[in-house]
């Protein structure tokens, strides 16, 4: 599952990804095997943390299982 996370906050795709241009055609982060492809991947200070990218627009997603 993908997550959005903020400073306070945790979102889901559909509550920031509808108003992307960036977005799928059913307004969903851009997931292709594994990976972000509208985002980089930011690297992990520890093991155990989830894979996270920084998306074109500025937001940080997590990918959590």
């Amino acid at each position: 599952m993908l997550i959005i996370l903020m400073d306070e906050q945790i979102l889901t795709p559909e509550q920031v990804c509808q108003s992307c241009l960036l977005a799928d055609g059913s307004g969903q982060p851009r997931w292709r095997s594994g990976q972000l492809t509208c985002g980089q991947a930011i690297r992990k200070l520890a093991q155990q943390q989830s894979e996270q990218y920084e998306c074109l627009m500025g937001f940080r997603i997590a990918h959590i299982e």
